[in-house]
């Protein structure tokens, strides 16, 4: 992520590490590269892709599918590991730019129908997600659709509090938001446990 994103109250990063267990996250600097980073892109259990837009990547990295990493997909197959850049839409196209060590890997270009719903921040174009956004539609393309929704509601419920604070209203707990992440926690509740009585849980990267 980008030197001050992470003190920004407006970044929705933090919110993809309360949903996605596997979440790994380092400060981006132009002149040094957190060794951390290195060596999970080069650990062999992952597959690392960077998502960010095909139009600023060259046509033979881009990819718009990671259907042969899906859960249920082949044994063998690696985990994706999904690089997001965090940072202000001027910002990531520098770390974009800046980063030798991601030139070697793939660029997952997303193509989503709907427009961004992130009032937070502004943005002249429609097709600018933020962070949490984009992981949810990485985590629906992985064929994790629970996590994808509970990431999207979670979205909500903060930018409802962030909204509230700034306008120093009380959240409104029974709100339409705070009733979907509910209703998503305890399907995710009843989902963990296995005929065998056995705690399942997934991990998506």
């Amino acid at each position: 992520m980008a030197d001050i994103e992470p003190l920004k109250p407006s970044n929705t990063g933090w919110l993809i590490a309360d949903v996605v267990p596997d979440t790994f996250a380092f400060g981006w600097a132009r002149t040094e590269v957190a060794p951390g980073l290195l060596a999970l892109l080069a650990d062999p259990q992952w597959e690392p892709l960077v998502v960010f837009p095909g139009e600023f990547a060259q046509a033979e990295r881009v990819v718009t599918t990671m259907s042969d990493c899906a859960p249920g997909g082949p044994a063998n197959a690696k985990r994706p590991l999904l690089v997001l850049l965090d940072a202000t839409w001027p910002e990531a196209r520098k770390m974009f730019r800046k980063s030798p060590y991601l030139n070697h890997l793939p660029v997952l270009s997303l193509a989503p129908e709907q427009v961004s719903r992130y009032v937070l921040r502004h943005s002249r174009r429609g097709d600018h997600f933020c962070t949490a956004e984009v992981a949810a539609l990485c985590l629906e393309l992985t064929g994790d659709a629970h996590a994808a929704l509970t990431l999207d509601a979670y979205l909500d419920v903060f930018t409802h509090h962030y909204l509230q604070a700034k306008h120093q209203l009380p959240p409104q707990w029974e709100g339409e938001a705070h009733q979907r992440l509910r209703a998503l926690a305890r399907g995710a509740e009843a989902l963990a446990v296995t005929p065998t009585n056995k705690v399942r849980r997934y991990r998506p990267s």
